[in-house]
């Protein structure tokens, strides 16, 4: 068994070395995290993407890289759910206030560092099917299960209409978030425009406009 060892005027025991060791082993993995995307972000996507090439710009062995992911796919997972994390639970004041929470939320990621690395993840999903299937389950159904459960609360609180299809009315709202390519940026009140336009269709009667009601039929 190792004893403690001296260090300065004090003695070291085995648990505050292991401590001391962890700022090292925490900026490796930042290291290593963004070298992945660094790379990831670049042209040639996730091609571009190896253990070699990691370890290299981060600066670390590749045995460092492999005793905590043990391949490229679950490396490019993880570093991609460290900057796309789950989307917070929404206040819950109510539905149409909770989905602009989350529009805005969707809105604001396509301005971060590396949301050219996403895309680039998406775009090839068909040469790397089993990486964009990782990449849906643990990081992006986490977030879809957010939206998901808010629409179903106004389905049954009856904030929305009855009968709505969930998944569709889901995929239209993130739909509108996520087509441009990274480098295109949203205007200013975009979020909140998606949501009131999507509200149009989904929205309950008695969540409606009345105002707008009173005018169409006083028209008549």
């Amino acid at each position: 068994m190792t004893g403690p060892v001296w260090q300065g005027e004090g003695i070291m025991t085995g648990t505050e070395r292991r401590h001391a060791g962890r700022p090292r082993s925490e900026r490796a993995e930042k290291a290593i995290i963004e070298a992945t995307l660094d790379l990831l972000a670049e042209e040639s996507g996730v091609a571009g993407v190896s253990i070699e090439a990691v370890a290299a710009r981060a600066g670390v062995g590749k045995t460092t890289i492999y005793r905590r992911w043990p391949s490229k796919e679950a490396l490019i997972v993880h570093a991609l759910g460290a900057v796309k994390e789950p989307l917070p639970e929404p206040s819950g004041a109510s539905v149409r206030e909770d989905l602009t929470e989350i529009a805005r939320r969707l809105a604001g990621d396509r301005h971060r560092r590396y949301s050219r690395c996403f895309w680039n993840v998406v775009g090839g999903a068909e040469k790397h099917p089993e990486l964009y299937a990782r990449y849906r389950q643990d990081v992006i159904e986490p977030r879809r299960d957010v939206v998901r459960r808010v629409i179903q609360r106004g389905v049954d609180s009856g904030e929305l209409r009855a009968g709505l299809d969930v998944e569709v009315a889901m995929s239209l709202l993130l739909g509108s978030l996520t087509a441009k390519r990274p480098q295109e940026t949203f205007p200013e009140g975009y979020a909140e425009a998606v949501v009131d336009t999507l509200f149009e269709g989904i929205g309950s009667a008695r969540e409606g406009r009345p105002e707008a009601d009173d005018e169409r039929f006083s028209a008549r």
